[in-house]
């Protein structure tokens, strides 16, 4: 199935359900939830596609393991 295929389907399944709110609430929350994942793990690829970045990340979690990690204020991260 292709992407408009797919799309025309969302659509037809939410029309059918469109004049229940209460419905219609389910489905925007379920489909928020899928798309704060996608956007999640497209996040995590990008940074992940960078050698620099994850060498950086590796050094931080040695870093913590290792106990030179410092707490900080997340008041005081933006200062």
């Amino acid at each position: 199935m292709t992407s408009l295929q797919l799309n025309a389907e969302l659509f037809r399944e939410l029309s059918i359900i469109a004049e229940d709110e209460v419905l219609m609430k389910k489905a925007l929350k379920a489909i928020k939830k899928i798309s704060a994942k996608k956007q999640a793990m497209d996040e995590t690829e990008y940074i992940m596609s960078s050698p620099e970045m994850v060498k950086i990340i590796r050094q931080g979690e040695k870093d913590i393991e290792e106990g030179r990690g410092r707490v900080i204020k997340l008041e005081d991260i933006w200062k």
